[in-house]
């Protein structure tokens, strides 16, 4: 996910005094339900903060997180406000754009706007514990919220969260499907589960304003990775978030095929000068002609079935088509 999600001077305060004032409006509920939801047809949904009534068929949705928009575009459902990663960006740059028309602006990932989200009037409200725990009581005083309990290596636990809130679960059933075939297909086309296993595959994110990412298994991409049944450098086939390297250490990135990306600029990122030195023409995928640069935006953001279907078309692009 994108990094230096800030908090802003203040957010502490705000939060508190915004849901005192929802709460003197009879807004919160016990169960994470709002009010709202008791004025029609509901359903409990067992999330990360215990059990929700969630509207049977909610219209307006907020979604605080990348993962959250990404299920909801897929199963087709256009949100009324969603979050961004940073400030005046585009919500994605791989979601079709005819399907975020319309979506209003609430804030920042792990700092939500809660007048913008309340003015809304949404009916069900997605994130993240980890995102939003201490969010949680103003934001279920809005609308009845469904958090899971964390975002990335777990995104297909997530979307049949999200499914269930969004009373989607039919469609949801075979998108999976859907996604394992295609899973099944590219293994094909990388020579097959014998081939892939012994093919060692990383990835690098070159990072302004930190040491260059070599990602592990407990990532979006890691779990990518695992579910195509690939190999792994024995340094990064290993639970966790990244193993952060310096220039100086870039040989720790070698491996039969890798994709990078880039946050920020490339220059302070140090991928010009790294690139550009001995030891990364050194690694066997640059001699092989197998290290592939693709779209950080996607990579990083697109957690989620649409991402990750995207995330194989890169894959057999670039890989798939020299192997």
């Amino acid at each position: 996910m994108s990094i230096h999600l800030t908090r802003r001077i203040g957010v502490a305060a705000a939060v508190t005094a915004f849901a005192v004032s929802l709460s003197a409006c009879g807004g919160d509920s016990s169960d994470g339900s709002s009010d709202k939801a008791e004025s029609g047809a509901t359903r409990a949904v067992r999330t990360a903060m215990g059990e929700v009534k969630v509207p049977d068929d909610p219209k307006r949705v907020v979604v605080l997180d990348t993962d959250a928009l990404d299920s909801a575009v897929t199963l087709g459902i256009t949100p009324v406000g969603a979050t961004t990663a940073v400030a005046d960006v585009p919500f994605s740059t791989y979601l079709p754009a005819e399907k975020l028309k319309g979506i209003k602006p609430v804030g920042l990932i792990a700092e939500p706007n809660l007048e913008a989200i309340a003015a809304l009037k949404p009916d069900l409200i997605l994130s993240s514990k980890v995102r939003d725990e201490k969010n949680y009581k103003p934001l279920s005083a809005i609308a009845p919220t469904v958090f899971s309990d964390t975002t990335g290596p777990n995104w297909r636990e997530n979307f049949e969260l999200h499914a269930d809130a969004l009373g989607r679960t039919a469609e949801a059933k075979k998108i999976a499907a859907d996604y394992d075939t295609r899973v099944t297909s590219l293994t094909t086309a990388l020579g097959g589960p014998e081939a892939a296993r012994k093919t060692k595959f990383g990835f690098v994110r070159f990072v302004e304003g930190a040491d260059t990412r070599l990602y592990l298994n407990d990532t979006f991409v890691g779990s990518i990775f695992g579910d195509l049944g690939v190999g792994r450098p024995a340094n990064q086939d290993k639970d966790g978030f990244s193993l952060d390297v310096s220039p100086e250490k870039i040989d720790q990135a070698d491996a039969d095929v890798i994709f990078y990306s880039t946050y920020g600029d490339p220059e302070k990122a140090k991928e010009t000068d790294i690139i550009g030195g001995p030891l990364w023409k050194n690694l066997a995928a640059v001699k092989q002609k197998t290290a592939f640069k693709v779209d950080d935006n996607l990579w990083m953001l697109g957690i989620g079935y649409t991402g990750a279907g995207q995330v194989l078309d890169e894959m057999e692009k670039n890989y798939g088509g020299a192997s």
